[in-house]
């Protein structure tokens, strides 16, 4: 396999990647260990970075190497922005976030890269909150133990109803059901005011 031939440009655009690694453990998360994880490298990795960058400055940053690429590949940080954004408040999978990317901001990544780094940021599982239950999981009919203990009431408009007088009359339903049994009792009522509802009751 032939190897691959680095222009200064890429050189350059790779030093500045490393650099950016070196960067946010810095100024953005303080913590070592929180870059290695948000980038997708080693411990090792990057103290050799340092190393070589302390030494050499920007120049030691760039690859030395003439195997065909060496250099991990790293997913820029407003990608891996979004990538955790539209994890944490839409719950997306790897492939719903790579569509979304491709498709709002022209960006192509892949999903199996989208999960790697959905993995090393923990976020590769979704809180037990936050998982789509099944049905009979998600509902769970309220019940009480005693029979007339609680009522569930709910009163709903009825369509009018034309009477042997041409008028047409509205008319209001009343809907008690026992939250034990589930006995339910029907009542027709001409008006829904607080009257009608002790009436109903009683």
């Amino acid at each position: 396999m032939a190897e691959r031939v680095w222009s200064e440009k890429d050189l350059v655009r790779c030093a500045n990647r490393r650099l950016a690694v070196l960067r946010h453990a810095e100024e953005v998360s303080g913590n070592v260990a929180a870059a290695c994880r948000y980038y997708g490298i080693s411990r090792t990795v990057f103290h050799r970075w340092k190393h070589r960058y302390e030494d050499e400055g920007i120049d030691g940053l760039k690859d030395r190497s003439s195997a065909p690429l060496c250099c991990p590949t790293i997913t820029p940080p407003d990608v891996v922005e979004k990538i955790v954004y539209l994890r944490q408040h839409y719950h997306f999978g790897p492939l719903k976030i790579e569509m979304y990317l491709r498709r709002s901001h022209d960006r192509k990544i892949g999903h199996s890269t989208i999960y790697r780094i959905l993995k090393r940021l923990g976020m590769s599982r979704l809180p037990a909150s936050q998982c789509y239950k099944r049905h009979h999981q998600r509902w769970k009919r309220y019940e009480k133990q005693r029979p007339g203990h609680q009522l569930q009431i709910d009163v709903k408009f009825v369509e009018p109803i034309t009477a042997d007088t041409g008028r047409k009359m509205r008319y209001y339903q009343y809907t008690a059901i026992d939250e034990c049994t589930r006995l339910r009792i029907l009542r027709i009522y001409p008006r829904s005011v607080q009257k009608t509802a002790i009436q109903f009751t009683d």
